[in-house]
């Protein structure tokens, strides 16, 4: 738990009903990195990859402050490395209103990622951020996180 002003935050899996605001986070973090905003329908495809049938494809925790407002959120889903020919655990997105950075709560996210991981048996965690975020970079160097210079590229496929 993170110390606030006004009591613990708690950082937690998003349960159904934190949908809404988690799109919204999803759609202020997409603002910040200067990307365009979510799909409509972003809340039931989420829905599904959360909460569907069997052990969930995504996986997402949510930063909750004392007053219960969710000031951040971290989605993570496990992948392959060919390379490695092992599992690791992919962080997709790490995100904080800017009001609620500086108290504590991306090191608990991040706690609750490497908890997920541990509990997955998966020994590594990966993600990305952009180059020109160098206060996230700073945390993650803080964190001993080491990086690894990489284009990330997209291609849309017509489905």
């Amino acid at each position: 738990m993170s110390e606030l002003e006004d009591g613990p935050a708690v950082v937690r899996r998003a349960y159904p009903e934190d949908l809404p605001r988690v799109v919204e986070l999803i759609a202020e973090h997409a603002a910040y990195e200067k990307a365009a905003p979510p799909a409509a329908g972003l809340a039931d495809r989420l829905a599904a990859l959360l909460f569907g049938p069997g052990e969930p494809r995504l996986r997402c925790l949510v930063a909750e402050l004392p007053d219960g407002t969710l000031a951040g959120y971290a989605s993570c889903a496990p992948e392959i490395s060919t390379w490695d020919g092992a599992e690791y655990l992919h962080m997709d997105c790490l995100y904080l209103t800017e009001a609620s950075r500086g108290h504590g709560l991306g090191p608990l996210l991040m706690a609750a990622v490497r908890t997920e991981a541990s509990r997955l048996g998966l020994a590594e965690i990966q993600w990305q951020t952009p180059a020109w975020n160098e206060s996230a970079i700073r945390f993650y160097d803080r964190l001993g996180a080491t990086s690894k210079e990489k284009h990330r590229y997209s291609l849309r496929t017509g489905a």
